[in-house]
């Protein structure tokens, strides 16, 4: 039997929402080992002189404790 344990996790990019996602388990990867799913649980955007500036995800990252 499998022990996970989700985090949550908040990150952006100039790029896109995938790029934030991506970014979100960079940065998670780097102190948590066995990460088996990530769940984009929020989407939002900052605008600036009517265009995006910044893309947002809050992301529930699901991991492995062994």
């Amino acid at each position: 039997m499998a022990v996970l344990k989700v985090i949550e996790v908040l990150a952006n990019s100039d790029k896109s929402w995938e790029q934030a996602a991506k970014n979100a388990i960079e940065h998670a990867s780097k102190s948590v080992k066995n990460i088996k799913s990530v769940y984009i649980n929020e989407q939002s955007a900052s605008v600036k002189d009517d265009k995006i500036e910044q893309y947002r995800v809050n992301v529930k990252i699901t991991f492995e404790v062994k």
